[in-house]
Order: C-alpha cells, then structure tokens, then sequence
C-alpha cells in the first residue's frame, strides 16, 4: 500500500540527529488515510531514534502531499526553483520541516 522512510540528512557531525524522509502511498490507496497513519507512525519511530528534525522537499504542485505534511506538523520553509526535471520539465520543491521538540536538548 505505501511506505514512510527517514534517513541521515548529511553525513557532517552537524546535522546529526536531521532525517530525511519520504512518504509514499500507492496510487490504488491515496484518499484512505495510509499516508498519514504512515507519516505518523514515522515521526514516533523517529523520536525514539533520537531524531530532533525530518525535513524532506514536496513538488509544489503536489497538493495532496503538501497538505499531509500540514496535517502531520510540517511547515512550509521554502522553495527551490528548478530543483529537478520531471517528465521533461522543471519543477520547483517547497521544503518541508517539523522539529521534534522532545528531543532538542
């Protein structure tokens, strides 16, 4: 049906503790609820990973990702312009972030 998977944003000791993820549901199951009871169940492991940050990119047109994120506490911190190429076209990606605040020490 889906798959929710963080992962180590950059490899410099700085950025410890920031994951990256990506959410995916199937398309014969969007509109059910799956992305985010995934993207929940995600941000719970993330926490008990030590994890203070998951931040990911979102196509600006993809709304229904866009609203997930909102729904699940992400915030909207900005755009990259022509960030990738998709089906022969550029396309611009908003930054997505929500801080884990139980675990900012």
């Amino acid at each position: 049906m889906g798959f929710a998977y963080a992962g180590e944003y950059r490899s410099r000791p700085c950025y410890r503790g920031i994951g990256e993820f990506s959410v995916y549901v199937d398309e014969n199951f969007r509109s059910h609820g799956i992305g985010k009871m995934l993207l929940n169940a995600m941000i719970e492991e993330a926490k008990t990973l030590g994890y203070w940050k998951l931040v990911s990119r979102v196509f600006d047109f993809n709304i229904a990702s866009r609203e997930l994120c909102r729904a699940c506490g992400f915030r909207e911190v900005g755009t990259y312009e022509k960030h990738g190429k998709l089906d022969g076209r550029w396309v611009d990606c908003v930054i997505v972030e929500k801080v884990i605040a139980e675990n900012i020490d």
